[in-house]
């Protein structure tokens, strides 16, 4: 098993893309540990640990309780289409900011000093296939989504000798139930399924890829 006697943390990982790497970690043999504000629920897959990620002191308390682990997935995020560029508040770029960059950096903040002291470890990070260019009225989001890509190649390069794995993927839109709702017109099976990119984050996470460092990888599904 790919993941067998690796401990993995888990951002966000109430959600539906946190469950879905939850359970693929679990079937790979991995332990697993899940940080979300979400309240605890008897379906979760992996120990539920309730902490705010944008607060570093409860951050550290949290991993001090969890203690080593191999693997990192920060999967906390979100999206909102938001206005046109010119027209967007202070509001709404700061709430894209504070959910996919500010927990990203709070968490690394804490979570890379461990795995450096290990001499070993694996991050990956959830950018967002079309962050690589504009789109209308998508400007704060994927101005937050450009950011965690440039930092996930950054810690990269500040990490990689240290014996340390750093990647992101790049998904389009999610099936999830919250983006049919949203888009019910839209062709859903030509979507990402939470399963497969819960597959490569796993993958990224295991020592089959120990010689992939800063990459952004593509998981567009049919898309």
């Amino acid at each position: 098993m790919a993941l067998a006697g690796k401990r993995i943390i888990i951002t966000g990982g109430a959600g539906v893309l946190g469950q879905g790497v939850a359970s693929v970690a679990e079937q790979q043999g991995a332990e697993v540990f899940l940080l979300d504000v979400a309240a605890a629920r008897s379906d979760l897959i992996g120990e539920l640990h309730q902490v705010d990620l944008t607060d570093s002191a409860s951050l550290t308390a949290c991993l001090d309780a969890i203690g080593d682990f191999d693997v990192l997935a920060n999967i906390a995020g979100g999206f909102d289409m938001g206005a046109t560029v010119f027209a967007t508040e202070d509001e709404s770029w700061d709430a894209m900011f504070t959910i996919n960059v500010t927990t990203l950096r709070r968490v690394l903040e804490v979570a890379v000093p461990r795995l450096l002291a290990r001499g070993r470890g694996s991050i990956i990070n959830v950018g967002a296939l079309g962050a690589l260019k504009g789109a209308a009225n998508m400007g704060a989001y994927l101005a937050s989504k450009s950011v965690v890509m440039r930092l996930t190649e950054s810690l990269s390069e500040e990490v990689k000798a240290a014996g340390v794995n750093v990647n992101a993927v790049l998904p389009t839109i999610i099936n999830t139930p919250r983006n049919r709702a949203d888009m019910p017109d839209a062709d859903a099976a030509a979507w990402v399924d939470p399963q497969d990119l819960a597959a490569v984050i796993c993958f990224l996470g295991s020592d089959a890829a120990k010689a992939v460092h800063g990459a952004l990888v593509p998981v567009t599904g049919l898309s």
